[in-house]
């Protein structure tokens, strides 16, 4: 069993920046591949971005590239997102997961965290 926690989701301006950490506990996170997801209200969560067991390989969602950033820190067992030049839209809640597969929009994920709420303002 793993138990995800994600926190440093808060209050932004636009143009402003955001990191989310992914704590894990109950197994070595380097197990896994992880995703972040986000949800807006009244919409279906999505999937964001993903990182492989070692970090070497990312994939992100069109809409977040080359403002959001995915990393990892298999020694502190912790997962990032780097969020910057936010947008109202990005506004959302987001959820890490893990998964033994391959992290992708379309992979099954295992476990889950809560999810921390990400608020951007125009």
């Amino acid at each position: 069993q793993v138990q995800l926690v994600e926190s440093g989701g808060g209050w932004v301006q636009a143009g402003g920046s955001l990191r989310l950490s992914c704590a894990a506990s109950g197994r070595t996170l380097s197990m896994f591949s992880m995703g972040w997801f986000r949800q807006a209200p009244g919409k279906e969560r999505k999937f964001v971005a993903g990182i492989t067991q070692s970090g070497v390989s990312v994939t992100y969602v069109d809409s977040v590239k080359g403002r959001f950033t995915i990393s990892r820190d298999n020694g502190k067992n912790t997962v990032y997102l780097q969020m910057d030049s936010l947008k109202p839209e990005d506004t959302a809640v987001y959820y890490c997961a893990a998964t033994y597969a391959t992290a992708s929009a379309s992979t099954r994920y295992d476990y889950w965290g809560q999810g921390t709420q990400v608020t951007v303002s125009s």
